[in-house]
């Protein structure tokens, strides 16, 4: 069951164009650093969440349910901005990352770059990806 938001969300919510699927692309950025750390998706009640508690909440649309960054993992992102782009179809997180942000146990999903013309990793592993999140 959707759980309504408050009120006082309800306008900057409105201001966020979802997709026919219900979802928008949302990037988590490093508040400091401006790090790229990984690209999720949202529904309505993800975004009203991390509004309302100030800890990054995401769409699974592998688990079919909301995603709570670090639930079980520790690996948790606290929301310093929420910002909307120029057509209000795709969001910004400026968060503060506690450990890592990827499932591969590294601190960034890019972690892959294209250097002469070849798929190079750029970043290692810092921890145990068995590591549910």
């Amino acid at each position: 069951m959707t759980k309504e938001p408050e009120p006082v969300l309800t306008p900057l919510l409105d201001a966020i164009v979802f997709g026919a699927d219900g979802l928008v692309p949302a990037v988590a950025q490093q508040h400091d650093s401006g790090e790229v750390l990984m690209l999720a998706w949202m529904n309505r009640e993800a975004v009203a969440e991390t509004l309302r508690t100030g800890r990054a909440c995401y769409w699974s649309r592998s688990r079919g349910r909301l995603w709570r960054k670090g639930e079980t993992s520790g690996q948790f992102q606290r929301l310093v901005e929420l910002r909307l782009d120029c057509d209000g179809d795709a969001l910004l997180l400026m968060v503060d990352q506690t450990g890592v942000a990827c499932h591969t146990g590294r601190r960034s999903c890019f972690f892959r770059a294209v250097r002469d013309g070849r798929l190079e990793t750029v970043a290692e592993v810092l921890i145990d990806p068995a590591t549910p999140d």
